[in-house]
């Protein structure tokens, strides 16, 4: 079991390592993702072992003790600190992410400037403190750090969703482990490496591993909380292991987000955009447009614009010019997906665009819309999370609320119209945590984010997502 010295100059990109207390550690056993564009291995990283948990989560446990007691302000200092070297070290990390995870390098990029922002916007947020009375006794509600937290990253977005976690629970005084995916560790373990430089020993860990290390830290008798970013089916399984400890769980699950396009939009710039929202990264985004609800005076012009807009995004490995869709992020979900067109296929649904996707190397998948399939099909009831979308229509705004909410998902949902007021009076009648007008997938890390029914439980980000990795407490003192 190796340590090696965290505190070069700029990160090394040739080994990967599990951070626990402050120390970089190598393990007996490695394992490799897969570049899911070209095939190849990628760099090996850390399996780590139930010994390896308990380390780290003693050390979490020491750590804890100091860091629980530093000044709010130092920690911040330390969030901001934290951000500026991931800035310094912004193309190393792009680059490494478009080669795990798949993503267009321009997306990368973009990831990387949204992980800075959301370290500098979370470290910017107060813990408020409130006091009820003052008179013959003072009492004062506050919040208090739960002491070691979990944060289990989905491949998805890695960095954003890491430091999504990070920032909010060290802010608050808490310790936190990090698993990455197993899919895309190395980022997620370069990205805890550099934290090494601005936060104690123990306070920000990072371990990697196999389908086995996640069960290992949701049972383990130390986390008080688990903040999981994954499918709602994997949530239910992290929240039934969590229960037997009582931790306190965070859970954004899956979404079937829905747009509702009026007939009085301008179809020439909304259609290319509602294209773009349904096939970034992909289709691999919980809050990407997976229902397209058209009303049906235009509902045929529509889709003929969508369809040009969407014959016009270029796929291929992420580092070639303008790509704007990258591969499906592995085999797992790749054949997941292939399945949507098995069935799209087997019940003779409509294709609008795409439906055949190539062969050879990469996981990829042509964008594909389907035409009116039936209400009650696998596309329009399950979340395929990749580049094929349902195309539906309706009569009545009332009729495309009611078809909106149908679905056991609430994340994000979206109202495309040109008369605003309307648009504004139907984004309050959808059941869902994130709502936008004429946009969609625009997060910040003042706002929580969160599901409704079985996207999720809890917040992250904004105040309440601070108060998420705190214990409320009262104080009932005299005077």
């Amino acid at each position: 079991m190796g340590s090696i010295s965290t505190h070069n100059t700029t990160l090394e990109w040739s080994q990967y390592c599990n951070i626990i207390d402050g120390d970089l550690c190598t393990t007996p056993r490695t394992r490799h993702g897969i570049n899911p564009a070209t095939g190849k291995a990628n760099p090996e990283v850390p399996l780590s072992s139930q010994e390896d948990v308990d380390r780290a989560m003693t050390a979490a446990q020491k750590a804890f003790k100091q860091w629980s007691t530093t000044s709010y302000d130092e920690r911040r200092q330390a969030v901001l600190s934290f951000a500026d070297a991931l800035e310094t070290e912004h193309a190393a990390f792009s680059s490494m992410l478009t080669q795990e995870q798949g993503k267009p390098l321009q997306f990368a990029r973009m990831e990387l400037d949204f992980a800075i922002q959301w370290l500098r916007g979370i470290a910017k947020l107060e813990l408020p403190q409130e006091v009820i009375e003052e008179e013959d006794r003072k009492i004062v509600v506050r919040y208090t750090p739960l002491g070691v937290v979990v944060g289990i990253v989905p491949w998805n977005y890695p960095i954003l969703l890491a430091v999504g976690k990070i920032a909010p629970a060290v802010m608050t005084g808490n310790t936190i482990i990090i698993k990455p995916s197993p899919f895309t560790p190395n980022g997620d373990l370069k990205l805890c490496e550099l934290a090494q430089r601005f936060f104690p020993p123990g306070v920000v860990q990072c371990l990697s591993g196999d389908d086995e290390l996640g069960p290992w830290l949701t049972a383990h008798p130390v986390p008080a909380k688990i903040s999981f970013t994954g499918s709602s089916f994997t949530g239910k399984k992290v929240m039934e292991s969590a229960s037997k400890t009582l931790k306190r769980v965070t859970l954004e699950l899956g979404g079937k987000d829905p747009a509702i396009i009026c007939e009085d939009v301008n179809i020439k710039e909304v259609a290319p955009q509602i294209a773009q929202l349904a096939f970034l990264n992909s289709g691999q985004i919980c809050i990407a447009l997976k229902r397209i609800f058209v009303h049906e005076k235009i509902f045929d012009e529509f889709r003929d614009a969508m369809v040009e807009a969407t014959n016009n995004l270029k796929m291929g490995e992420g580092n070639e010019p303008d790509v704007f869709l990258g591969p499906i992020q592995n085999s797992m979900q790749y054949d997941k997906v292939k399945g949507f067109f098995q069935d799209v296929e087997k019940q003779g649904y409509n294709i609008a665009v795409g439906g055949t996707n190539p062969s050879g190397e990469g996981y990829f998948i042509t964008p594909t819309i389907v035409d009116r399939p039936a209400e009650d099909s696998r596309l329009v009831l399950e979340e395929p999370f990749g580049p094929i979308v349902p195309l539906l229509s309706y009569s009545t705004y009332e009729e495309a609320v009611e078809k909106a909410n149908n679905t056991m998902y609430g994340l994000g949902a979206s109202i495309w119209s040109s008369d605003i007021e309307r648009a504004n009076n139907l984004a309050t009648k959808i059941e869902a945590g994130n709502v936008w007008v004429n946009s969609h997938f625009q997060l910040d890390p003042r706002v929580p984010f969160g599901g409704h029914k079985q996207s999720g439980i809890g917040t992250e980000w904004g105040v309440s997502g601070l108060i998420s990795y705190c214990n409320s407490q009262a104080l009932y003192l005299k005077k």
